[in-house]
C-alpha cells in the first residue's frame, strides 16, 4: 500500500511529509466511479496531490463521455472534461477474468477505492467493502449510492430525481409556479464533496489506528444535510417550506429587486445594514417605519417593503446602485452570466481558470480547486484523459510488483 504513514500530523510531521508540494502526495485512489458524484471527488483528490486512476469500460468509458453538446476543442464532451482532469484512464472489462485480475491488483496497489455501482453490484466481480478490506486491512473503500445500501438500495440515482424527492425542487422556483431543479446538478456536487470529506477524516484515522475504513454517501442524505435551515423549520418549528422564487424565508430585504435596466440581487443581513440601505436610497425614514423597523417587521411585509424599494431604484441602473450599496457594507450584485461572474473572479484576483495540457498537447480550459494554500500548492496541470489514454502504462506498473503492494 502507497500510504503515507508518518507518526503525527501537522507540525510533528516528518520533513519529508512537511515539503510535499501537494497534502496527498502518495496516496493512490482507484477510481472505479461514473457520472458526476464520484469523478468530482476522485477529481478533487487528484487536486489535492493524489495519484488518480480512473477504471472506464472498455470501448464505452464513462457516460459522460457522450453527454454532448458542447464538445470542447480536444472533441471530448465539456460536461466529462469538467471533473476528471488530473487523472489516468484504463480501459477494463470487468466481467473478463483477465481484466478483473488486473483490477484486483489495482485495488491492492491503491490506498483508496471509490465506485458508484448500484448498491451490491461492485461486489459481485468479488470487489465487496467488507472482502477487499479483509484482503487488505489497511484499504478505505468508498461507496456512492442514489438513495443508500438498504431499503433504497434497488432504486437508480440521478441528480434531479434526487432533486425532486429530496424537497429541493419543492423550495426552488416562483411561488405560483412550477417547482424546478438547482441550475446544475447540486446534489451530485455535494454528495462528491461529503465522498471527499470522508476520504480525508479516513486517511487521518488510518494513521492513527493502521486500520481502513468503508465510507458510503449517497445523494439523499447529502441532500437534506444540505437543506439546513429550511429541513430545521420543519423539524424544529413545524413549518413546510415553500417557494419563494428569490426571496429568503427569514430574512428581508434579501432577494432580486427591479432597477432601471436589470434585477439587483441584495442581502441585507441586519437592521444595521437596512439603515445603511435606507440612507443611500434616499429613504432613511423606511428604516424607522413600523413596518420594517426589525427584520422579522420586514419579513412580514416583504411585499410593501420591495414596492418601497424599488420606487427608488428604478432611478439608475442595477450596477450603479450595486457600486454605492457594497461601498456601506451593504451587499448587492448584478444577475450575472457564468462569463461575467469568471470575469468578476479574475479581476477580483481571484485567478479562477487555468489550462491543463494533455500528453497529446490539447489544452483543456479549467477552473481551479476552490482552496488555495500556502505554501503555493500548484494546480494540477495534467488535461482530462482519453478513454484508456494510459492502459499500457498503468498494466505495466500493475506487472511489477514492489514493497508498496498491501
Amino acid at each position: 500500500m502507497l500510504g503515507l504513514d508518518g507518526e503525527g500530523d501537522g507540525e510533528d510531521a516528518p520533513d519529508a511529509i512537511a515539503e510535499m508540494t501537494a497534502p496527498l502526495d502518495g496516496i493512490v485512489v482507484a477510481d472505479f466511479s461514473r457520472v458526476l458524484a464520484g469523478p468530482l471527488a476522485t477529481m478533487t483528490l487528484a487536486d489535492l496531490g493524489a495519484r488518480v486512476i480512473k477504471v472506464e469500460r472498455a470501448g464505452r468509458g464513462d457516460d459522460t463521455r457522450a453527454w454532448g453538446p458542447p464538445f470542447a476543442a480536444s472533441g471530448m464532451t465539456t460536461y466529462f472534461e469538467s471533473v476528471n482532469r488530473g487523472k489516468e484512464s484504463i480501459a477494463l472489462d470487468l466481467g473478463d477474468e483477465t481484466d478483473r485480475s488486473r483490477a484486483a491488483e489495482l485495488i491492492a496497489r491503491s490506498d483508496v477505492v471509490i465506485e458508484n455501482f448500484r448498491p451490491g453490484e461492485f461486489a459481485r466481480f468479488g470487489f465487496g467493502a467488507g472482502a477487499l478490506r479483509e484482503r487488505h486491512p489497511r484499504l478505505i473503500t468508498v461507496s456512492i449510492s442514489g438513495f443508500g445500501s438498504a431499503g433504497g438500495a434497488a432504486l437508480p440515482g440521478y441528480d434531479f430525481v434526487a432533486q425532486a424527492v429530496g424537497g429541493l425542487m419543492h423550495v426552488t422556483g416562483a411561488p405560483d409556479a412550477e417547482a424546478m431543479k438547482a441550475g446544475v446538478a447540486l446534489v451530485d456536487v455535494l454528495t462528491g464533496k461529503d465522498a471527499v470529506i470522508g476520504v480525508l477524516a479516513a486517511l487521518r484515522r488510518r494513521r492513527l489506528t493502521g486500520k481502513g475504513s468503508h465510507i458510503e454517501v449517497n445523494l439523499l442524505s447529502s441532500l437534506q444535510g444540505a437543506l439546513v435551515n429550511q429541513v430545521s423549520a420543519h423539524l424544529g418549528a413545524g413549518v413546510e417550506p415553500r417557494r419563494l422564487g428569490n426571496r429568503h424565508p427569514s430574512i428581508a430585504p434579501y432577494e432580486t429587486l427591479t432597477c432601471s435596466d436589470v434585477p439587483l440581487a441584495v442581502a441585507c443581513g441586519n437592521d444595521a445594514q437596512f439603515a445603511r440601505m435606507t440612507a443611500v436610497l434616499g429613504v432613511s425614514e423606511a428604516a424607522t417605519d413600523p413596518r420594517f423597523a426589525t427584520n422579522v417587521d420586514r419579513v412580514e411585509h416583504r411585499d410593501a417593503l420591495a414596492a418601497v424599494l424599488e420606487e427608488r431604484l428604478a432611478g439608475a441602473p442595477a450596477a450603479v446602485w450595486a457600486e454605492r450599496l457594497n461601498a456601506v457594507g451593504v451587499a448587492a450584485g448584478v444577475v450575472h452570466t457564468i462569463g461575467e461572474g469568471l470575469a468578476l473572479a479574475d479581476r477580483l484576483g481571484l485567478d479562477p481558470v487555468f489550462d491543463t495540457v494533455g500528453d497529446d498537447g490539447r489544452v483543456s480550459r479549467q477552473v481551479r480547486m476552490p482552496i488555495t494554500w500556502t505554501p503555493t500548492v500548484a494546480p494540477v496541470a495534467a488535461a482530462p484523459p482519453r478513454l484508456g489514454e494510459h492502459t499500457a502504462e498503468i498494466l505495466s506498473w500493475l506487472d511489477h510488483p514492489s514493497e508498496d503492494t498491501a
